[in-house]
């Protein structure tokens, strides 16, 4: 069976920019678990809570008792420690990846566009030769420090970042943001104390310029970086809007280090050992001539040579590139389908939230909420009037108040809990109330439907209220 990856895509390259970009990733990861312990996140998210919100599907997935969580986060960091090392690549990236994965299928209060992000990633690494060049195993297999890859290995991991930009740019391209300026008229007001910069953040008209070149930015981004001529200024302006946004915007995290982190894959992939060659004084040889063959050689080490066109390939060696190829078609479908679904569903993806996670929307828009539910026990006629808190924590409480599916799971939470006291067979009714980019408070959801009876489901929700005439 003939190869089905392209050419271009089989060619190895130098595996060194991969190699560099396997270290950053693995010391932010590092650094993300380290504020987990640092901030008492650990605690706050999985431990305190008397409820999760897991995701469709994943109930069953359930935190670790007592010091659990602490020891599984301090795996995780190892596990990070190790893939920035290269030691055991693919064995720590893909038990990164599981445990990492069920963190995030935990609670969906603690979703993040980069904690995604950073899953998506590591499943990538698993599969990908990221340990060819500056690891660990690379010296202990051939006493090397230098390697190549095939460049479908650079190809896809620049393809993931693109989503995240591509996709963010197309969501800001709504009448708030673009005519409104909003949410960032909001935001920055937020910052008008701040020394020189505040007065120019509370301007209108700033406001509008960062809206639009924030969407500009994403929009174009990715094409500066392909283009050469224009590489160096794109990168260095990246490197400035994420430092800006983080420095405006805290609460998003190691979200700018892992982008600035992930674009240097856009520059030529034997960018880091040619800048070492440069800065080693007396340099030679490098020791990447002497220990790799350009020619024909993909990098995968002495056994994997042969591409699957030689004269008697193995059984594995016929279909593995096939599958390679299903699942990366797979995977770029669903990277695609999963942005863009919630034109399946009426209404505002901003109101309703209906396809919103998991979509790169970030920082796009402001929504305060307030929920109160109504308990109502038809058989004896008694009535409740119930607040989330009493059953949440103070963050649970703040997220589920403008999410819908988060309003009805804690609906179902309530229901069963009356149900434990007695009460089988209550009516649960929430007056919920959201105010969106500025906008006035307005329902939610109808209020005269029982949300303990209204049950889970991808398709529309018809108890959801449309967004009301804009009213700023």
């Amino acid at each position: 069976m003939q190869n089905p990856l392209p050419q271009p895509a089989r060619t190895p390259v130098d595996a060194s920019s991969l190699a560099v970009f396997r270290i950053l990733f693995g010391l932010v990861a590092l650094f993300l678990v380290a504020r987990f312990f640092a901030y008492g996140w650990i605690s706050e998210l999985y431990i305190e809570p008397a409820h999760h919100f897991p995701y469709p599907g994943f109930g069953w997935v359930k935190p670790w008792p007592g010091w659990g969580m602490y020891a599984h986060f301090a795996t995780l960091g190892l596990l990070a420690l190790g893939i920035a090392a290269g030691f055991r690549y693919r064995l720590c990236a893909l038990l990164f990846f599981l445990g990492f994965t069920y963190v995030e299928l935990l609670d969906k209060t603690a979703y993040l566009n980069h904690y995604y992000w950073a899953a998506l990633v590591s499943l990538l690494m698993v599969f990908l030769p990221l340990h060819r060049s500056l690891s660990v195993d690379a010296w202990l297999e051939s006493r090397t420090l230098w390697g190549q890859a095939p460049a479908a290995a650079l190809w896809l991991l620049r393809a993931q970042l693109a989503a995240v930009y591509l996709f963010a740019g197309i969501a800001k391209l709504n009448p708030d943001w673009l005519l409104q300026a909003q949410p960032l008229r909001i935001w920055l007001q937020d910052h008008s104390s701040l020394p020189l910069a505040g007065p120019l953040l509370e301007q209108t008209w700033t406001a509008y310029a960062l809206s639009w070149g924030g969407a500009l930015f994403d929009l174009t981004i990715v094409g500066w970086l392909i283009w050469r001529p224009t590489r160096p200024a794109a990168y260095a302006a990246l490197a400035a809007f994420h430092l800006a946004t983080y420095l405006l915007f805290p609460q998003i995290g190691v979200f700018p280090w892992l982008m600035t982190a992930a674009a240097l894959l856009f520059f030529p992939p034997a960018w880091p050992r040619q800048t070492l060659r440069r800065l080693q004084a007396g340099y030679r040889q490098s020791p990447y001539h002497r220990h790799s063959h350009p020619r024909g050689n993909d990098g995968m080490g002495r056994n994997d040579r042969n591409d699957g066109n030689d004269g008697n390939p193995s059984p594995a060696k016929r279909w593995r590139p096939a599958l390679a190829m299903a699942a990366i078609a797979v995977f770029a479908i669903a990277q695609v389908i999963i942005p863009l679904r919630h034109y399946a569903y009426p209404g505002n993806v901003r109101w309703n939230e209906e396809g919103y996670r998991f979509a790169w929307r970030v920082l796009l828009t402001e929504k305060v909420g307030m929920v109160e539910y109504r308990v109502y026990d038809p058989t004896t006629g008694q009535r409740w009037l119930i607040s989330p808190q009493e059953y949440l924590t103070p963050l649970q409480t703040e997220r589920m108040a403008t999410q819908p599916d988060m309003i009805l799971e804690t609906a179902h939470i309530i229901a069963a809990d009356f149900a434990a006291r007695g009460h089988p067979a209550v009516q649960v009714r929430a007056d919920a109330f959201v105010a969106m980019n500025g906008r006035k408070n307005a329902r939610l959801i109808d209020p005269q439907t029982d949300l303990a009876a209204t049950n889970h489901g991808l398709a529309p929700k018809p108890w959801l209220l449309p967004q009301p005439p804009k009213t700023p």
